[in-house]
């Protein structure tokens, strides 16, 4: 067993976090509207690969996941910081997620995993092109030489069957 956080504030944006912030960024220039505000309406429209909703939070496992099971926790409300979340939206966060972990341990059999929430650097606190998302990676695969060597992915699960699967999950 190896439980524990790591709160971690860096004076360097990683990479994968620039190159989805310039995305965001572009597509907001292109269109007037967030990417992740747009990606959530047309998942909770959709509902195929919604796996909970609260008030506040929709989780749901993107359209080209990474890897089996990886599912996203956006707030409904734009904001592009997670500092910016109320202490009635953080309650609802706290259902969400601890709902989703229990679908996790209980349909995937205790699976380890890692997450991550994804805010904006704190000079754009006010951006309109950025929402700050939690991602929730179950440690079901390996990346190997492929995805090691390319940094491109496989993922041999289809996310509308893992949805299901995770919203058929009674806890």
């Amino acid at each position: 067993m190896h439980p524990h956080s790591q709160i971690v504030a860096m004076p360097v944006v990683p990479h994968q976090l620039r190159t989805r912030t310039d995305i965001a960024r572009s597509f907001y220039d292109d269109s007037g509207q967030c990417v992740f505000c747009k990606t959530l309406e047309e998942e909770i429209l959709s509902g195929e690969r919604m796996v909970f909703e609260t008030k506040h939070f929709a989780a749901f496992i993107p359209y080209a996941a990474l890897s089996p099971f990886h599912l996203w926790i956006f707030p409904k409300r734009h904001m592009a910081s997670f500092g910016e979340t109320n202490k009635e939206e953080l309650a609802d966060l706290g259902l969400n997620l601890q709902t989703v972990l229990k679908k996790l341990h209980k349909g995937l059999n205790d699976p380890d995993f890692n997450y991550t929430i994804r805010s904006i650097p704190v000079h754009e606190y006010n951006s309109e092109y950025f929402h700050w998302y939690l991602s929730i990676i179950p440690r079901l695969s390996t990346a190997a030489g492929f995805e090691l060597g390319s940094g491109m992915y496989i993922n041999t699960s289809i996310p509308e069957e893992s949805a299901e699967f995770l919203r058929n999950v009674i806890i």
